[in-house]
């Protein structure tokens, strides 16, 4: 009765069938892969949860493809067609985001071939080498800052805050100038990263001494150099 409801319509007898519990079994391993890498992505990082949730079942949406397209060219370069059209309709994303999706696809391409084994080898091995490289990424410790400073126009701001970058920052670019106030302020945007010692509130604190009080904001790092 299973092998009747499962079997396509156009399967001809030289074609290799999956079987139901074979098909399950890589669905399954191919969603725990998905939710390990998405847990390894949850760890150090403020991606969101949609993201998170993609990430967890794309490895399952690349297995299931594969095993549909079982040997079949045309359908093979269809697919490839249709995965194409994603990437123009999507956002350009940061390169650690890039990785994981590939990381994802990778190991749900290996599942759909049925090396289940490897498959997993493959996702562990990436999954510990995120975490260990997250150890020492000052983004992941919250370290890695967008600054924004109002100045007056009569200020110049180029090299104005170096002093302060030196004793709270271990690195500091300024990224963007912006007027504001029909011309009569300067908007600098400055992408930095504090030392682990450094006491966020007292450096605002000094740069309002140095901006006259002004508007001052500072948040997490939106990595717009990292953006392949």
């Amino acid at each position: 009765m299973l092998n009747t409801i499962f079997k396509g319509i156009f399967d001809t007898a030289s074609m290799t069938v999956i079987s139901l519990p074979d098909f399950m079994l890589c669905v399954a391993v191919a969603l725990v892969i998905g939710a390990g890498i998405a847990l390894t992505a949850s760890r150090r990082t403020n991606f969101s949860h949609s993201f998170l949730a993609a990430l967890a079942a794309l490895p399952a949406l690349v297995c299931v493809t594969i095993m549909m397209v079982n040997g079949n060219i045309g359908a093979g370069v269809a697919t490839a067609g249709a995965f194409s059209l994603i990437r123009f309709r999507s956002q350009p994303g940061t390169a650690r985001e890039i990785a994981l999706i590939f990381t994802a696809m990778v190991a749900g391409l290996i599942a759909g071939m049925g090396y289940l084994a490897y498959a997993v080898l493959f996702a562990l091995i990436l999954c510990i080498g995120f975490l260990v490289i997250g150890r020492f990424d000052p983004e992941a410790k919250g370290l890695t800052k967008t600054l924004r400073v109002t100045i007056p126009e009569d200020l110049d701001y180029d090299g104005v805050f170096d002093e302060l970058m030196k004793e709270y920052c271990k690195t500091w670019k300024l990224v963007s100038v912006k007027t504001v106030n029909m011309g009569s302020l300067f908007r600098l945007t400055y992408q930095l990263t504090l030392k682990s010692d450094a006491n966020e509130k007292a450096f605002i604190d000094a740069l309002r001494c140095h901006n006259g009080n002004l508007e001052i904001a500072i948040a997490q790092g939106e990595n717009v150099v990292s953006e392949l």
